[in-house]
């Protein structure tokens, strides 16, 4: 089993209103050794976020080895054929490097207002967009006509680098979620979940795909995972909380967040390892300021405990 390890700056704050941090950023996850950087999708927010987009495209400069995520782009407020071109646009540049995952995007209303879409639908609109983006990718002069969207003999390029396309994976906790990855996805990412859910989605994801013959490769399963690391562990659970993105109301964050001890991270990591998920996305529970010191410990004491990066050292 192959781990591999990414991470998001999680909230960027003051920190992140310095165009340098994201070099910053980059330059962490070079030193050690890193699978990916991620950027999540907020559009309409008082809180300081960066088009996902546009910052990869940055960080596509900075570095010539980590790949480049979306966690997760909002797919019903965008328009698929514009998205397909920046997508193979990106791919394309970067030379095969673009990760898009996407979702169903935020539960406010005012989102999809403000971006000319209602949230009503938004399931059935995702999926469509993701098949007509395949074909975008893959074929010319394509004419499409569905229930939400319609185009006559359009092309796009340049086409992906990544063959046939880009992998799209998808986002989302439910059983729902697990269906629709089935049905139209290559893979899943979710965030808020427990190893438990983990291994009992991930039965849904491959179960779905079997009746809709479809393939999705074993180990594209992975975990967006809340993490901070200090001796204290019950000093990291009173630093963590106001730094979740979103508290459950059913589950302590505790359950779903690698917590403590370098070493105790290693042992929840393994958890999920061992419900069935091969892919992380990190993000620091910690204000902006701590962001890159908590990837550097991260870095050097939590990534050498999988086999992919020890051999990196």
């Amino acid at each position: 089993m192959s781990v591999r390890v990414g991470y998001m700056p999680g909230f960027l704050g003051r920190e992140g209103q310095d165009p340098d941090y994201l070099r910053r950023l980059v330059a962490v996850g070079d030193k050690y050794h890193y699978d990916s950087i991620w950027f999540s999708d907020r559009i309409v927010s008082d809180r300081f976020s960066v088009e996902p987009m546009i910052a990869l495209s940055m960080v596509a400069a900075y570095s010539q080895r980590l790949k480049l995520g979306t966690s997760v782009l909002a797919m019903p407020v965008r328009n698929p054929v514009l998205l397909a071109k920046q997508i193979a646009t990106l791919d394309f540049l970067s030379q095969g490097r673009l990760l898009p995952f996407v979702g169903l995007g935020q539960e406010d209303p005012e989102e999809y207002e403000a971006c000319g879409f209602t949230k009503h639908g938004r399931g059935p609109r995702t999926e469509e967009a993701i098949r007509l983006m395949r074909r975008l990718w893959q074929e010319d002069h394509v004419t499409h006509q569905g229930p939400f969207f319609t185009c006559h003999d359009v092309t796009i390029t340049p086409k992906p680098c990544s063959k046939p396309s880009p992998q799209v994976w998808i986002g989302g906790r439910s059983s729902a979620a697990a269906r629709r990855v089935g049905r139209v996805g290559d893979g899943w990412l979710v965030s808020g979940a427990t190893p438990e859910e983990i291994r009992v989605r991930r039965d849904i994801v491959f179960g779905t795909a079997k009746v809709h013959q479809r393939e999705i490769e074993n180990d594209h399963i992975g975990v967006i995972l809340g993490y901070y690391i200090t001796p204290n562990a019950e000093g990291s659970v009173r630093k963590a909380h106001d730094y979740v993105a979103r508290h459950r109301h059913d589950v302590h964050f505790t359950e779903y967040s690698a917590l403590g001890p370098a070493q105790k991270v290693v042992e929840t990591m393994q958890r999920y390892v061992e419900a069935g998920a091969d892919k992380f996305v990190v993000r620091p529970l910690c204000p902006a300021e701590e962001t890159i010191e908590q990837l550097e410990i991260l870095g050097s004491e939590v990534l050498p405990q999988f086999p992919v990066y020890a051999a990196m050292r």
